[in-house]
């Protein structure tokens, strides 16, 4: 296969990748829109270079003829949690997507691999529309916490350096790293509600003071310079003595006062 075959044969991977990543990312902002907690913090997607699918091909034994059947990783996704228990929130959202079909499911973050490693694997078919026709893709996604996340870059990292198998000190560390990462996560689930409440409202008044500069700026013309740098300043006072209610009430004497003056707010369009 010379290299405008491979361009040629990666293209549906590209476009599956492409597709689902705007799909997952439109999930979590679908979440935050509604004000609620994203079990998605990040979503990442890659296909595989041809010299990696190719090193693949070695290792495995794995023929062109028996790549597409063989080889479920081509095309990659990454969905990044904030906690363990976000994880079996993401499995079954994909479970009951009718866009794509669930065929395979690996579950090492319960059953984590000898070196420590924990994810959640699933392989998925994902229908492509091209200007050839329908092609289903597999695609493996990965949904994982961010600890495990870091931990699982870095080893792959090693993987460069030593490419046949790790140093036993190494492997060693490795796995202790790995117990770490596991640990802090079943900690930070411990404290799951106390961090969520903090990030909701951290959400919540960054959204109200957007929404209060944005009326101060539309109800106050050139020629109320004045009233407006006196508007905005007393929004930075309440900010900086963390006056979530004061911000609130000063929000709705401004509505009212666009209102009164017939003015549209900048948020509403």
């Amino acid at each position: 296969m010379d290299i405008q075959d491979w361009r040629s044969f990666l293209l549906p991977y590209d476009q599956a990748v492409d597709e689902m990543v705007v799909k997952f990312q439109s999930i979590a902002n679908e979440y935050r829109k509604l004000g609620k907690y994203s079990p998605i913090e990040q979503v990442q997607g890659r296909v595989k270079s041809i010299s990696s699918i190719m090193e693949k091909m070695a290792k495995q034994s794995i023929s062109f003829e028996d790549l597409e059947e063989r080889m479920s990783d081509m095309a990659g996704l990454r969905l990044i949690c904030q906690f363990v228990e976000d994880i079996e929130i993401v499995v079954e959202l994909i479970r009951t997507r009718e866009d794509m079909t669930v065929i395979e499911e690996t579950n090492y973050v319960d059953h984590s691999k000898p070196s420590g490693y924990r994810s959640y694997h699933m392989i998925v078919l994902y229908p492509v529309y091209s200007v050839l026709g329908l092609k289903k893709v597999r695609c493996e996604i990965q949904i994982r916490t961010l600890g495990m996340n870091f931990w699982s870059i870095i080893e792959h990292s090693l993987s460069y350096k030593y490419p046949t198998s790790l140093p036993a000190d190494v492997t060693r560390r490795l796995k202790n790293a790995a117990d770490a990462a596991f640990a802090m996560d079943q900690e930070m689930s411990g404290i799951r509600l106390d961090i969520l409440e903090a990030q909701g409202r951290y959400q919540a008044k960054a959204k109200l003071v957007g929404d209060v500069m944005n009326n101060i700026q539309n109800i106050y013309e050139n020629s109320e310079k004045i009233a407006m740098r006196r508007a905005q300043e007393n929004l930075l006072d309440m900010i900086r003595r963390d006056e979530l209610d004061g911000i609130r009430h000063f929000g709705s004497e401004l509505d009212e006062k666009a209102e009164k003056n017939k003015i549209q707010r900048l948020y509403d369009n």
